[in-house]
């Protein structure tokens, strides 16, 4: 793969000269058309030490609009994001809609090392660009303009630019330990690089790979593929507009089946029993390297508030926070719709507790229409690698959907009406929303049977009666604890 940037492409002075503001005006133009739109620009730089990446970088916030425009740099990991699954990271500094953003190193730098060394084998090596192709796959559909870079140096013009680098008292510290170390590792580096590059150059997200010999040739060779990137971007279609799904439940469904006459008679000993196993529970998630996530959806005035303060009462407040989630905000939907979940994901030993979650996409979207069916057809899998990530990094899940009657749903309702200090709970969107209740419950089940999974189980709680409905759902965080942390 490689061959090919080692044929010594060069670009003299004069045709620099001439070719560099043509390009830089061209992509400057594309870039303000970028901000008129939904999209996003992610320039991912990779390559081989010495290549350039961050003078690249440099090159690019020259030659573009440097408001609509930042520079990410990957070094090692911190604790805070240590504490957190691998590519909480990443999803953090995704630019807005309409903006761009430069990453110098990626979601590809860790896995590549890690191999070169020995540090992983080939089956984990491959998992993880899966993961990374994933990823990639899911930033494209969500508005993303995607550029892959490789910067490329053989072996021997690795070597003579760290000689040249050293020698000179001012670039000397460009030049570290590590750089040497990966140096002597070149050959190992290069089947590995060429394997990532090989599985994870896709039609949607390819690598270009660039000759970084000559830094002309290098910066007019990525200011020309950022360029066709942008143009192919702009000329996406626009996306289809969602339209409201009026399914019908099936007669007989996981939900229809729940038996909603269950009571609990003088129920305060055994609540107390399961409230104080999560309570000591919970205080070993630090210790055993693991946070916890519960996640509440379910019909409105089911009891979803009453079930998260209880749940909330057995563990240290200090340690757990409560996410209520309402519509988008502006800046959450300038963004992919489950970057406003990765960031508020917990660190080791905190627990996160979700009022509505992740799920609207499927559920509130879907019903009314704020999304086409393609992207909530498609989110059933990627809340499936979403809930993955988290469990593979530590995180406990645990999901809960709350069930009652429509009949009961109307007396809580009338209930809250009339009394003053529930008033705030009952909204016009509720009233309307349970003219749909076919609907919804028809995107309960789909949903149920879509995103269950062995490490993401969810639990059906017969929520008539409150006592019972609270008495089940700290029994199954208690039972979740205690089956993950032995």
């Amino acid at each position: 793969m490689f061959e090919s940037a080692e044929v010594g492409r060069t670009v003299d002075k004069k045709e620099y000269a001439k070719r560099a503001p043509e390009l830089r005006a061209r992509i400057l133009k594309a870039q303000q058309a970028l901000a008129a739109t939904r999209l996003r620009l992610v320039i991912v730089v990779g390559g081989v030490e010495g290549g350039g990446k961050t003078e690249l970088a440099r090159r690019f916030l020259d030659w573009m609009d440097p408001r609509g425009l930042r520079v990410e740099a990957y070094g090692e990991p911190s604790d805070e994001e240590n504490e957190r699954p691998e590519y909480w990271r990443y999803w953090r500094t995704l630019p807005p809609a309409g903006h761009g953003a430069i990453l110098v190193g990626s979601w590809y730098t860790r896995t590549i090392v890690g191999r070169a060394f020995k540090e992983i084998g080939s089956g984990e090596f491959d998992q993880a660009l899966d993961l990374a192709m994933a990823f990639e796959a899911m930033l494209i559909r969500e508005d993303t303009a995607l550029v892959k870079l490789w910067l490329h140096l053989s072996k021997k013009e690795q070597k003579r630019r760290f000689t040249e680098l050293q020698s000179d008292p001012d670039t000397a510290w460009r030049v570290t330990k590590q750089d040497w170390a990966f140096s002597k590792k070149y050959d190992r580096f290069r089947g590995v690089c060429e394997r990532a590059l090989a599985k994870t150059s896709v039609a949607d997200a390819p690598w270009t790979v660039i000759e970084a010999t000559d830094r002309r040739y290098r910066d007019l060779a990525a200011g020309e593929a950022v360029l066709a990137a942008l143009q192919a971007a702009l000329k996406r279609p626009p996306p289809a507009q969602g339209v409201p799904d009026r399914a019908k439940p099936p007669k007989i469904s996981v939900l229809s089946r729940l038996d909603l006459t269950r009571r609990l008679e003088d129920g305060d000993k055994k609540f107390e029993k399961q409230q104080t196993r999560v309570a000591l529970l919970s205080r070993r998630l630090r210790k055993e390297g693991r946070s916890l996530i519960c996640a509440f959806e379910g019909v409105d005035a089911a009891g979803k508030g009453g079930s998260i303060r209880r749940l909330l009462g057995a563990i240290d407040v200090r340690n757990a926070r409560v996410m209520a989630v309402a519509a988008p905000t502006d800046e959450e939907n300038a963004h992919p719709y489950l970057w406003r979940f990765w960031r508020t994901l917990p660190r080791l030993g905190k627990t996160t507790i979700y009022d509505r979650s992740w799920y609207g996409r499927v559920l509130v979207e879907r019903v009314e229409g704020y999304c086409a069916k393609e992207d909530w057809t498609r989110a059933y899998a990627e809340i499936v690698e979403f809930e993955a990530e988290l469990a593979e990094s530590g995180v406990i899940v645990c999901k809960f959907w709350l069930q009652i009657s429509q009949e009961e749903q109307l007396r809580r309702f009338k209930e809250r009406v009339k009394t003053p200090f529930k008033q705030y709970k009952i909204t016009e969107d509720d009233w309307r929303n349970r003219a749909k209740w076919d609907a919804y419950q028809a995107a309960a089940v789909d949903m149920i049977a879509k995103t269950s999974a062995p490490d993401a189980p969810w639990t059906l709680i017969e929520a008539e009666d409150k006592r019972w409905a609270r008495l089940r759902v700290m029994k199954a965080v208690a039972d979740r604890l205690e089956e993950e942390l032995g």
